[in-house]
């Protein structure tokens, strides 16, 4: 019978990359993620406001760093900066022998800029190279939105020599702007003189989130024809952007940089905890697993497919031309495309802003009351 690691196992050797996307400290100080990591084949983490605020929401857990933060008079903004930044320092330590073993392309840890940059190219650049050396880890990834604003920051930031995890892609279209800005930034690494090989980059391409703004939409149409489209958009969404992955890794441009040790910016599946329950919980792994990607699961996802999740092979290559005809099909009955991509990103970009208010507002009452 198979058991839970056999079937972590068998993920990872079809080539996904198991990522936690979740990080706070009471991981950290009772030796869970360290399990994890020893038991369950994480090999990453991820972070992202939302993650935080839900973290810091649990004041014990940061009392002693808030009470020391006191003494010291910080600002609220100051607190935020010290208590993420040392869940994400402690993390990347925890994952630097994966970091090492991996030849420096998996055993990375995420954190996020101030999403109320989002639209802020000078501000998120200075941000992220901030937080690359507060943290002072070389595996650690700074989380860039791919927003407009967002293409130019990515590229200066990897140009400097710091690695990306580029967030918040919804689209094919957008993700092809990712990868010309991942590749831009490599090429003014090496102008720069870094070393290539120790620039990481990932691209979260959100799946589930694709499929609740359609299948809400499919369900105001009160169609039959559009019903059997229910649940088909985020996956099909997904696999297309694998094979703008494949084209875009495949040319002259690419083969060059790798020449002089780069390694690809690898899609990192987000967005994979399943919010429709009549879905399979395991839905946005086993449907697309593929060799060279990340899948960065809720811990409540992660055990599910360590229960039951099932491994058949690469079920994302050549799958493109069917994936382009949900698409179609979607077009003629009324979904307008574009328009889910846009609301999605400006949601997925409010919520993050959102969260880190929330963590800030956190954070102040914490600060008060420890002040009397």
């Amino acid at each position: 019978m198979t058991n839970a690691s056999d079937r972590l196992a068998a993920l990872t050797r079809a080539g996904v990359s198991i990522w936690l996307d979740d990080l706070n400290r009471r991981r950290l100080s009772t030796g869970s993620l360290a399990a994890m990591i020893r038991d369950r084949h994480l090999t990453g983490v991820t972070s992202n406001p939302t993650i935080f605020a839900a973290a810091l929401s649990d004041a014990d857990d940061y009392d002693e760093q808030v009470r020391e933060l006191v003494e010291r008079d910080a600002s609220v903004e100051d607190t935020v900066r010290a208590v993420t930044t040392t869940d994400v320092r402690e993390a990347c330590d925890l994952l630097r022998e994966v970091w090492q073993r991996t030849e420096r392309v998996d055993g990375r840890v995420s954190l996020e800029v101030d999403p109320r940059l989002a639209h802020d190219t000078d501000a998120t650049i200075a941000e992220a190279a901030d937080l690359w050396k507060t943290v002072d880890r070389p595996n650690l990834m700074i989380k860039i939105p791919a927003t407009d604003a967002g293409l130019p920051a990515i590229t200066k930031t990897l140009g400097d020599g710091i690695s990306v995890n580029v967030t918040l892609i919804f689209s094919v279209e957008r993700y092809r702007d990712v990868m010309d800005a991942f590749m831009a930034g490599l090429e003014q690494a090496r102008a720069n003189g870094h070393d290539l090989g120790g620039i990481g980059s990932v691209a979260s391409f959100f799946v589930s989130r694709v499929d609740t703004e359609v299948d809400r939409r499919i369900d105001a149409l009160n169609s039959s024809e559009a019903t059997q489209l229910r649940g088909a958009a985020a996956v099909a969404n997904a696999r297309l952007a694998y094979a703008a992955y494949q084209e875009a890794f495949g040319t002259g441009r690419w083969r060059e940089l790798a020449a002089a040790g780069a390694k690809p910016q690898r899609p990192l599946w987000a967005s994979t905890g399943t919010k429709d329950p009549t879905y399979s919980d395991t839905k946005y792994i086993t449907e697309l697993i593929v060799d060279g990607v990340v899948n960065t699961m809720p811990e409540k996802t992660l055990d599910a497919f360590a229960d039951h999740g099932q491994v058949h092979g690469d079920v994302v290559t050549g799958t493109a031309g069917q994936a382009a005809m949900v698409f179609e099909r979607l077009a003629a009955v009324g979904i307008d495309i574009p328009d889910v991509f846009d609301t999605l990103e400006r949601e997925g970009v409010d919520k993050f802003a959102r969260s880190w208010t929330e963590l800030l507002d956190s954070v102040a009452e914490q600060l008060d009351t420890m002040r009397g």
